[in-house]
């Protein structure tokens, strides 16, 4: 049996996966990035067995948008500015 990967869902539900996720996330304050994240991977560092808990995955960018996440500031800057500065217009280009 191949391995299954907990991601979640548009719904912020989490469903089984073949395929493991894009993207990583925190839970608690809903911001997503790219699995080799340096705030994430040093916050996971620092606090072992702790974010590890609010630690969510995604199949892609449009999947944590519609769970209702955000950019990271850090390992998605460019992305991060353009949600900032108009987070509607953002989520439009997603079809959201």
């Amino acid at each position: 049996m191949p391995k299954q990967y907990k991601l979640l869902n548009a719904n912020g539900e989490i469903y089984l996966s073949d395929t493991p996720g894009i993207f990583g996330g925190n839970g608690k304050l809903k911001i997503y990035g790219r699995l080799d994240c340096y705030s994430a991977l040093s916050t996971i560092k620092r606090f072992p067995g702790s974010y590890e808990k609010s630690r969510v995955f995604f199949a892609d960018e449009k999947t944590a948008l519609a769970a209702g996440y955000r950019p990271c500031g850090n390992c998605l800057k460019a992305k991060y500015k353009e949600y900032m500065a108009d987070p509607e217009n953002y989520r439009k280009k997603f079809g959201l």
